[in-house]
């Protein structure tokens, strides 16, 4: 899967379908978008989320000259999975600026204790932020960028139809939930 400057549309082809197609993105995000307990969630991406946020900073920033377009390929195009991995934006979220900043200083490390279990495989532990450090000794990020690499035979398990858990075992975010039918059916798709 790649996004290349060709197969992006053009600023104005853009605007004219931005409106119209929101609502079948929304629901091909809210596809691929997993809840972790209370305060988590991550969202998978895939071809058409990133091919989406390429185009809405492009709309958005009004970019459209070649040096400009390629770079945003670059940055977001990293978050693209390759066949053998899935990859996500995980987001912690309390709405209370104050329940915020005190569980982003308890949840440190948060990013590195996630976690994918096919059934009857080892857990596979995320890989995260390998972008730009996103914490410090006081606080996480409230936004991470996450990867999980699989090995053949889990691939091939999810393919064929195993259960796959999403997991965190921080010891103040212990969580885990399975992955819906189609929620995985659509993750499945990533994995070649």
């Amino acid at each position: 899967m790649t996004i290349t400057r060709e197969s992006l549309m053009t600023l104005e082809a853009y605007a004219k379908i931005r409106k119209s197609s929101r609502p079948e993105f929304i629901a091909h995000r809210r596809l691929r978008t997993v809840r972790l307990g209370e305060h988590m969630s991550l969202q998978f991406e895939d071809e058409q989320t990133i091919r989406r946020q390429i185009q809405e900073m492009l709309h958005i920033e009004k970019i459209f000259d070649e040096e400009g377009i390629q770079s945003e390929i670059e940055v977001y195009g990293a978050l693209l999975p390759t066949g053998r991995n899935w990859k996500a934006t995980m987001l912690i979220e309390y709405p209370d600026p104050h329940e915020r900043k005190r569980e982003l200083a308890r949840l440190i490390g948060v990013e590195d204790r996630l976690f994918v279990e096919v059934e009857g495989h080892a857990r596979i532990y995320a890989i995260a932020d390998e972008d730009l450090e996103r914490e410090n000794d006081e606080k996480t990020s409230a936004v991470h960028f996450v990867r999980f690499e699989f090995p053949p035979a889990a691939c091939e398990a999810v393919r064929a139809g195993a259960q796959v858990k999403l997991g965190c075992d921080h010891t103040n975010y212990p969580a885990h939930t399975l992955i819906e039918p189609a929620t995985l059916a659509s993750l499945a798709g990533d994995l070649k």
